[in-house]
């Protein structure tokens, strides 16, 4: 058994004393602190992981003893599943996995972000539209609507944008959506668990808006919406390469099997198995049939990126969607509580993403905190602007799914509202920094990458888009080193230059590039940085634009 993490094996717990008690309720917390708000203890197994089972009585009484523990720390816990042992006598013996979870101190919930990809028509938004709204879908693509941002999306039934929907579990583990609440405040505030679903789009002609999801909004987990009909068609296999590219563990759902028939399902499903065990991508396929097998595939799945857990249901007729909601129920948060609070203590650091003019508020920009804390009223500078400045600005409020917040720590998506702020200084791919953080901005920089498919050879003056993270501009090729030119499958370090303007970027950070057909991944090795002290703060505050 492991000492961190937030799974704890117990033998027995019958008529612990008032001092085996209070020591087991610190275990209790130090868990639930592990996994950040949540805890997974197996009944009837010994600390070495032997499963030894509990006769009937005596389950019962671990039970109600972990029942008063939960009491104890606020928590409520869930059985998950239950299992006979074979053991060598002739009572029956039981071992109980049991989850328990709490809104954390702080009031701030589990916030998992699953990025949704699949080709075009296999039913992605359909499946949210069923999950978030608590309704099944006619057939006819009735569950999306309320999912789509513009008329042209209604329109031709095809998502263009990025939207955000939540789903919210409470702490009994039941689904909280809009069947029940009217307003994503009313989820939020029911919830111990949110899973904010980034919907992306499938259609080819819409791909940089679905790298743009993937590479800035850094999502925990993708899902992979496959339709039983068609199988792997179309941007499958792309998009399965760029989740595999950036690292992003992903887990399979197949869609409209009310459609078809039962043969016709298992040969996606093979179909799929035979590309997940290829050498490329060497995952191993995991079929939920079961309730047992989601909770197996959520544990599996979050310990060892290489499981692919693969679901097959229905949004018509709603077949197997539990499973599914099993799933993203126990799945447990990547980072632990460690990493999440080695992230705080940085610098602040926030990536713009999105810019919105919102009426009475002002200017109003969403990203994500990827370190430091973030306050209301707080100062920070924003850029690089075109000619390489760093605006200050004042942060006057934030809001967190939908609804108002304190403060901001890293790792969580947000909006904040930056008051009269001018609109047009801003764009995605700027960060907002703290002050002290003297940020390192580039217009050259080197990277190591490896060309994935390009028709003829890549070369010299070449031209490509490149992502990193939040940044997403067009870069000319200045130098191959050791090299005349490249052929797809090799691998080198590669000088780009940005032609706009120069952006912040990171060391080891991810790159992605693309252009037409020619497709590349690496990451940042080396910055030619363009030093803000010689263009810095203090000319853009002299101009008298603006103001405190």
């Amino acid at each position: 058994q492991a000492e961190d993490g937030n799974i704890e094996y117990k033998l027995k717990l019958v008529n612990p004393s008032q001092y085996r008690f209070e020591h087991l309720v610190t275990q209790m917390k130090w868990r639930l602190q592990e996994g950040r708000g949540e805890a997974v203890y197996q009944i009837g197994v010994e600390d070495n992981g032997l499963l030894v089972g509990l006769s009937e009585e005596e389950m019962r009484a671990s039970l109600k003893t972990l029942r008063r523990m939960a009491e104890k720390v606020g928590a409520d816990i869930t059985v998950l599943r239950e299992r006979e042992v074979d053991y060598d006598s002739d009572v029956p013996r039981k071992i109980t996995e049991v989850l328990v979870r709490k809104v954390p101190d702080n009031q701030q919930f589990l916030d998992l972000r699953v990025a949704v990809l699949g080709n075009v028509d296999s039913g992605k938004s359909t499946l949210l539209g069923v999950l978030t709204q608590g309704e099944l879908d006619n057939g006819r693509g009735r569950a999306r609507l309320n999912l789509f941002r513009h008329l042209h999306e209604i329109q031709s039934g095809r998502t263009s944008s990025i939207s955000f929907e939540i789903l919210g579990f409470n702490s009994k583990g039941e689904v909280v959506n809009y069947s029940d609440s009217r307003t994503a405040e009313e989820i939020c505030e029911s919830s111990s668990k949110m899973i904010t679903f980034i919907d992306l789009a499938g259609h080819h002609k819409y791909l940089k808006t679905t790298i743009f999801g993937l590479t800035s909004y850094c999502p925990d987990f993708a899902m992979l919406v496959v339709s039983a009909n068609t199988g792997i068609a179309g941007t499958t296999r792309e998009h399965l390469g760029l989740a595999m590219a950036l690292k992003v563990p992903f887990f399979i759902v197949i869609s409209k099997v009310d459609l078809c028939s039962k043969a016709t399902v298992e040969r996606t499903v093979k179909q799929l198995e035979r590309i997940l065990k290829q050498p490329g991508c060497n995952k191993l396929p995991l079929l939920v049939n079961s309730d047992d097998d989601a909770v197996t595939a959520a544990q599996q799945f979050a310990q060892s990126p290489n499981i692919t857990p693969i679901f097959t249901l229905s949004s018509v007729s709603g077949e197997n969607l539990d499973l599914l909601k099993v799933f993203l129920n126990i799945l447990p948060p990547l980072t632990n509580s460690k990493e999440q609070e080695e992230l705080m203590q940085q610098l602040t650091e926030f990536q713009v993403d999105e810019i919105y003019t919102v009426p009475e508020v002002g200017t109003v920009v969403g990203g994500t905190l990827s370190s430091g804390i973030c306050r209301e009223g707080e100062n920070l500078v924003v850029g690089p602007t075109d000619d390489g400045k760093f605006l200050r600005l004042k942060v006057c409020s934030i809001q967190r799914n939908r609804s108002a917040c304190r403060v901001l720590r890293a790792g969580q998506a947000a909006t904040l509202a930056l008051g009269p702020f001018d609109r047009s200084l801003l764009r995605k791919g700027m960060v907002m920094v703290s002050p002290e953080m003297n940020p390192t901005i580039c217009s050259v920089f080197e990277a190591e990458i490896v060309l994935l498919f390009h028709a003829t050879t890549f070369r010299k003056g070449f031209q490509v888009t490149v992502h990193v993270g939040n940044v997403r501009q067009t870069a000319i090729v200045e130098k191959i080193h050791g090299k005349d030119k490249l052929r797809t499958g090799e691998k080198a370090v590669v000088c780009f230059r940005f032609i706009k303007h120069p952006e912040y970027l990171k060391i080891g950070a991810k790159l992605l590039f693309r252009e037409g057909v020619t497709k590349g991944i690496g990451h940042v090795t080396d910055l030619q940085a363009i030093t803000t002290k010689e263009n810095g703060l203090e000319e853009s505050l002299g101009t008298g634009q603006l103001s405190f």
